[in-house]
């Protein structure tokens, strides 16, 4: 009975051990599942690229009974154009012909391009359609010298990053063949640069965010607008998505938080020695599903 209980708080110790191992090595599993659950970091992903439209804003910051829209909206009455048939693959045609001269051209002159036609083609982008018709989009005309140089020493900065450390090889082989790299000199030749912010939220007249539904969608759709008025109107771009630049551009361009930058569009005129690659496009039966 007395070596009992002298071996008692030994067996005491043991058990504590035994219980602190146990413990630590479900803690350890514990914590391998957490980080396979968490999704791979990706360093090169752009967060202000990342779609947001299916992360509604929180409740006390969302307005579920107004969202400052009119509620009794008026409805008028509406004719559209009526094409005869022969007529109607004519004009399909010809829209065709002419976008599919569009190329991405990154040898831009320095010639002037009219205000004007600047004006036109980002009122054309205006009329996309956006989720409730919130039209969730902000378009930043830069036409000063030192600020559109202060945006390329931005993107070249971080684009040799990307291109380094970021991208990864097979990305930046993938490139090769297209001669592209993160100088862009472009940048300080077109007349203009486009900068294309969506909106992914409003601000209500209470000062509470308003949503804006697929706002990702809604302002792709007007960069697609915009690059077909472009194209109509005899001027050349390339859609270039800065990676890692949106944070520092913002600040520069004075946007509000709500903005992130989804596209740069440098605008001009091609060079006279400007080149474009050999590139082909899918025929129509690898693009187009009829069921």
């Amino acid at each position: 009975m007395a070596l009992f209980s002298s071996l008692t708080p030994v067996f005491i110790a043991i058990i504590c051990v035994l219980i602190g191992v146990i413990m630590k090595k479900t803690n350890g599993e514990k914590e391998k599942c957490d980080a396979k659950s968490k999704h791979p970091s990706r360093p090169w992903v752009d967060e202000d690229l990342k779609d947001g439209t299916d992360h509604p804003l929180e409740e006390e910051e969302g307005d579920e009974e107004w969202q400052g829209l009119e509620e009794n909206i008026a409805h008028v009455p509406f004719t559209g154009e009526h094409y005869s048939e022969a007529e109607m693959i004519k004009r399909s045609q010809t829209f065709y012909e002419l976008l599919n001269k569009r190329r991405s051209v990154r040898f831009l002159s320095d010639e002037p391009v009219p205000r004007e036609v600047i004006d036109n083609v980002i009122r054309t982008a205006g009329t996309s359609p956006s989720g409730a018709h919130t039209e969730p989009w902000t378009f930043v005309v830069v036409q000063d010298p030192d600020l559109k140089h202060k945006i390329r020493e931005i993107v070249e900065e971080e684009e040799e990053i990307n291109y380094k450390k970021r991208m990864g090889d097979r990305w930046v082989n993938d490139l090769k063949r297209l001669r592209t790299n993160w100088i862009k000199e472009y940048l300080d030749t077109a007349p203009y640069l486009i900068l294309i912010f969506k909106q992914v939220y409003g601000r209500l007249p209470n000062g509470k965010k308003k949503t804006h539904y697929y706002n990702e969608i809604s302002v792709s759709i007007a960069c697609g607008i915009l690059l077909a008025a472009l194209q109509n109107a005899g001027l050349y771009t390339v859609t270039s998505t800065p990676l890692n630049c949106g944070p520092q551009l913002r600040v520069l361009l004075q946007r509000p938080a709500n903005e992130k930058l989804l596209l740069l569009l440098p605008v001009g005129y091609p060079k006279k020695d400007a080149t474009v690659p050999a590139l082909t496009r899918k025929p129509l039966e690898d693009i187009m599903v009829v069921m």
